[in-house]
Formats: structure tokens, sequence, C-alpha cells
């Protein structure tokens, strides 16, 4: 009969999954443990001295001069399971917050981004989604907040959203190493679960379903979820775009930033809020002692709710009334606020608007339609001034039903300021525009502002007049 002490030699070594090579170990280590260990002398496992009948009798554990050894091991181990690859490189601190923006807009834009999703990696909760165009820097900071978990102990599965249909197809195959139930059940309960490039994967039905499961399941259960994506949500099922949209749960973080893989990547030439840097908060006149009743009353309304939206800006603010009345002034101060503030603010005109789009069907255009229209409407604060319809063509139309379709699912907050009557707008875009839970719509009967008879404008006799 054999030794119990050649019998536990045996176990050790047919059990061991020590990385250690074998040409590193010394002739007489019978064990991945320590050669000179007081207490495995190089098994590498203990038994406790505990009597028969006692749950832990006849086990063996791995023995403390293992323990290094074994958080390596554990390490590496999460490490190929979060399939991060080449992505195993992408920190925090090496992301270049700045990117290659020359925009002040799009620098702060990259900014927020980074300073919100490494508040996520230090506590994830909840839902993070971000959105952006090729190469703004969403994978490499999905990728940094994979790699944080990683170095504190989390296991974390960083996947591309083909990929991961890819590897469920996989399982199915004889020669598969996991079951799909087991692949299934890991990905849908994951600690830290980061899909990247979602809207990437073929929208097969099969394909669709899969991942509603994999979301839904993480939805109910509220787990720590990132996701990025460079396609618009109306791109998606329905069934995710619901739970994507759910500001209770889902944090969307916008990235407005040029390619960081083309250093000269066009900037933006969107925004003309330059033209109205001197329409501030603090050149505004409100016409007291000039205006009497409703028309004082409502312009200074107008007036503090411009200021409370510019300090914290949710939902919509839509500013209607006559030309010259102070609309484009209190959105112009909104916009300039937030800049000033270091915020992203995109401020034009729906005439430019409608000219951009236009021109990037011109042969000679550098810019993409997509991009330009993406732009629009994914930024983190959109003003758009003098909006008409009167005049619009049914493309026209189309467009600017797109974008306020896609700003208002996403809740994005956007100021508006019109002088048509509502009879000028039809159905549809009146539910957005005027929807009370999302909208504060600020009525202006002023008339138009010349100067000059106020006591306020005599005491700034430089203030741009208003328009």
């Amino acid at each position: 009969m054999e030794r119990a002490g050649e019998t536990l030699k045996k176990i050790a070594a047919n059990t061991s999954t020590t990385s250690t090579s074998d040409a590193s170990r010394r002739p007489d280590q019978v064990g991945p443990g320590d050669p000179n260990c007081p207490h495995c002398h190089g098994i590498g496992y203990v038994r406790e001295d505990v009597p028969v009948g006692h749950p832990n009798f006849g086990r063996l554990f791995a023995c403390s001069c293992r323990v290094e050894e074994i958080a390596a091991a554990q390490k590496n181990r999460e490490h190929q399971l979060s399939s991060l690859g080449p992505l195993a490189g992408k920190t925090f601190e090496n992301f270049k917050a700045e990117g290659h923006a020359v925009d002040a807009l799009q620098r702060a834009s990259l900014r927020r981004a980074y300073d919100q999703t490494r508040q996520y990696a230090e506590s994830p909760r909840g839902w993070l989604l971000l959105h952006g165009g090729y190469g703004c820097g969403k994978t490499h900071l999905a990728a940094a907040i994979a790699n944080a978990r990683l170095a504190q102990g989390q296991p974390v599965m960083f996947i591309n959203a083909p990929d991961l249909l890819d590897h469920l197809r996989a399982t199915f195959a004889p020669s598969s190493e996991i079951s799909y139930d087991d692949l299934f059940e890991r990905i849908r309960n994951i600690p830290v679960l980061i899909v990247d490039d979602l809207g990437a994967e073929s929208p097969t039905p099969w394909a669709q379903e899969k991942l509603y499961q994999i979301f839904n399941h993480r939805y109910n259960a509220a787990l720590p979820t990132v996701v990025t994506s460079n396609v618009e949500l109306e791109r998606v099922d329905p069934r995710l775009r619901s739970r994507l949209v759910d500001m209770d749960l889902v944090r969307k973080i916008v990235i407005d930033a040029p390619d960081f893989r083309r250093a000269d990547s066009d900037q933006t030439d969107l925004s003309s809020l330059e033209h109205h840097r001197r329409q501030t908060f603090e050149s505004f006149d409100d016409r007291k002692g000039e205006l009497a009743g409703d028309h004082f009353r409502l312009l200074h309304s107008a007036f503090e709710e411009a200021q409370q939206f510019a300090a914290d800006p949710h939902g919509w603010l839509v500013f209607t009334g006559p030309h010259g009345s102070g609309k484009t002034h209190l959105a112009a101060a909104i916009a300039n606020h937030r800049v000033r503030a270091g915020q992203p603010a995109l401020f034009i005109t729906f005439a430019d608007l409608l000219d951009h789009l236009r021109a990037t069907f011109s042969p000679e255009s550098t810019v993409r339609y997509d991009k330009r229209f993406a732009e629009l409407k994914s930024a983190p604060l959109l003003v758009l001034d003098d909006l008409a319809l009167e005049s619009a063509t049914p493309w026209a139309k189309e467009k600017l039903m797109q974008l306020i379709d896609y700003r208002y699912v996403a809740a994005l907050p956007t100021v508006v300021t019109t002088s048509a009557d509502r009879a000028e707008l039809d159905d549809r875009l009146q539910t957005r525009l005027l929807d009370p839970r999302l909208s504060v719509v600020c009525p202006i009967t002023a008339p138009i502002y010349r100067g000059g008879k106020s006591t306020q404008h005599k005491k700034r006799s430089n203030k741009p007049r208003a328009r």
C-alpha cells in the first residue's frame, strides 16, 4: 500500500495549475510550492488537522507560500476572461483628454467624457452610454474603465458587439471548450459588462433576441454596464433603445470630438456663437421702465428662466415671440454662459443648419452628410435659433423632424427660438416642442427693441441690440 505522503505528492502534482515552468523548478521540488516552506515542504497544498466527519477532513488547500503565485494566476485569468486583448494597455493615464480638437466645445466635450468615465470607473453604478463618431475616444475610455476595475480585482468582460454574438455562435461547434449556457450566463451576470460598438452587428432576428436577453437581464438587475456606439439609437432594436434611454439608470455621454487617428481631422464650423459673443446676461436689457404690464412680466420671466437653464441645462427651453423681442439674445446668453463655464454649446440658426447639410452633397465637400448631421443631433447643448417653417421644403421639414425627434427621445438639452405662430407648426412638431414634461415655453410679447428708451440701456450705451 502506498504511503499517505507519496499519495499526497502525486495528487499535488496532478492538480497543480501553477504557471511556474518545469525548467524553473529545482530537481527535488515535487509540487508547485516553495521547497523551503515549513508547512507544505514544496508540495504546495496542506490539509487541516480536523477529526473525521468535519467538512474539511481530507480536503487539500493551497499553501500560504503560494499566495502571490495564486493571486498572479487569478489576475491573469481575469485578464483572459475580460477579452481586452490589445486594449489591456488602454488606461486613463495614457488617454489624451485634450484630443486633437482645436474647437473649445469639442475639447470641453472630451474632457467631460474623460472626467465622467473616470468617476464611473471608481464606483460603477448603473449604465453608461458613450456615443460619438469614429475614433473620438469611446473605446479607449471604455477599455480604461475595464482596466481600472481589473486593477481593483473585479471581474470585467469587455467585448465588441459583433464578437459577442460570434462567441455565442461558436459554442454550438463540437470542438467548443465552453457550452452556450455557460458563456451566456457569464455574459449576463459578469459584475461589469462593457459592450463596444453596439449597432455594428448584423441585425438578424437571432442577434437581436440574444442582445435583448442579455441587456434585459442586466437592466432588471441594474448590473453595471457600459455601452459604446456611433449609430443613432433609432437604428437599435426598440426594446434595447427603451432601456438605453432610461434616465433613471443610464447616463449618456456624447463625445463631440474629431478622430484621434487623424491629426488633420476637420473641426466643426457649425456654431455661429462667435458672432453673438457680446449677447450675454450682463448685457441684456429687460426694458424696465419702458415696457408695462404683461410685456415686461413675460420678458423678465424669460430672462430668469434662461439664467436657470444656463446654470444647469436640463430638458428644453423654447422662446416664442416676434422678431426683435430678445429671444436670440437670451438664447445666445445661455450658450455663452455654458462656454465660459468650460461646457460645449452649439449655436446655429435654422437657415444655416439647412445650408450646412446641403453643402455636404457638393463634390467639393470635405465633410460627410452623416457626420455633419450627427454633430447636430448629438450636441450636448444645441441652441436652434429662428426656427421658421413658412417657406421650408419637404426635405427641410423632414430633416428638422429627424433632428427634433432624436433630441426629444434622448432628452438632450435644447434651446429653440421661433417667431412662428402655433398654426405654422404641424401637430408632430408641436408635440415635441410644447411637451410640458420636457419643455419650458417662454412666450415673449414685447414689441421690437429699438434701444435708447430704458434707464438700464442708457447706462450701457454700447450694449448690442437684442434680436
